[in-house]
């Protein structure tokens, strides 16, 4: 964690076993994936729905135990829905399993996509991925209320994370099943050309103007005091962009001189990550002219503040 996260009330304390179903507040399980990583944090964590006739949330990955502990969980139940955050490899693709065990039809926003196309320079691989295989049966888009049997959803865009990130609100209960877009242990990682920092930080404004004040994300614990949690990812975010305008003005820098900068005492597991989400401030930057580059802002290149000389 760098000196910049410090006013984030991270919480790091997830005692869940994998393979558990927990009933964390009435009409919601989760269940832990075991796929812990410097991404994961803990593992990946799939929600089920309703009693009787339920919907699963994010599935996890190409994991046969975990959908072995999901179907157990609901055995005696009908799974009538199977819902998609993102497409990212550690959330959708252990839907072909859940739905060949069931015949419940697929909901998301749509197959996985970059924000932006890639630059003909630009070439990169993240730990995640994307799960290019998954195609939702049923397209949901901002708005759309899926629902069920004692349940109703209402479908929240979410870009940022991923250009197909969606987050499924239950306001009836004042609950919010995020995915990536908010996480309580860490922050959420945003890397062009899969993610988008401006989508990103709309996606945070959306949220915080909603009235639930409780959140479930794709991992960790759940997100007590949701709105104000939000408004501190944001004011992390902004001063994030003022850490990076504050090496710019010493003088031109690459990325990984910019990180050094900004990351202080950063897991070294995490810096290559680090790198992308400053790249996606960077983009940001160059889009608005505050900084400058030579060719396209990509992973590789080195920026300096607009008007100066490199």
């Amino acid at each position: 964690m760098s000196d910049a996260e410090d006013d984030i009330p991270f919480n790091r304390d997830f005692p869940l076993a994998p393979g558990v179903a927990d009933e964390v507040v009435p009409g919601v399980r989760r269940v832990l994936c075991n796929n812990p990583s410097p991404f994961t944090f803990s593992g990946t964590v799939s929600y089920i729905v309703g009693r009787g006739n339920v919907a699963i949330v994010d599935p996890g990955p190409d994991d046969e135990a975990h959908a072995k502990a999901l179907l157990d969980a609901v055995r005696g139940e009908t799974v009538t829905h199977i819902l998609v955050t993102h497409t990212h490899r550690d959330h959708s693709p252990n839907a072909a399993r859940i739905q060949a065990a069931t015949g419940a039809k697929t909901y998301g926003e749509g197959p996985h996509r970059a924000s932006r196309p890639a630059y003909a320079s630009e070439t990169r691989s993240t730990e995640s991925g994307g799960d290019r295989d998954f195609r939702p049966d049923v397209i949901v888009k901002d708005g759309d209320i899926v629902e069920g049997n004692g349940w109703r959803l209402e479908a929240i865009a979410t870009p940022g994370h991923t250009a197909n990130h969606i987050a499924f609100a239950w306001p009836e209960k004042k609950l919010i099943f995020v995915g990536d877009h908010v996480m309580g242990w860490s922050t959420s990682i945003v890397a062009p050309p899969d993610g988008s920092m401006v989508d990103y930080m709309a996606s945070l404004e959306k949220l915080a103007r909603r009235d639930e004040q409780l959140y479930f994300a794709g991992h960790g614990p759940e997100i007590p005091d949701a709105a104000r949690y939000v408004k501190f990812l944001i004011r992390h975010r902004k001063a994030r962009e003022v850490s990076i305008l504050h090496r710019l003005g010493k003088g031109e820098a690459d990325i990984p001189t910019i990180v050094r900068a900004s990351y202080i005492g950063i897991d070294p597991r995490l810096v290559g990550a680090a790198g992308y989400s400053v790249l996606a401030h960077l983009e940001d930057l160059v889009a608005r002219g505050v900084v400058e580059t030579d060719g396209d802002p990509v992973i590789g290149g080195t920026y300096r503040l607009a008007g100066t000389l490199g």
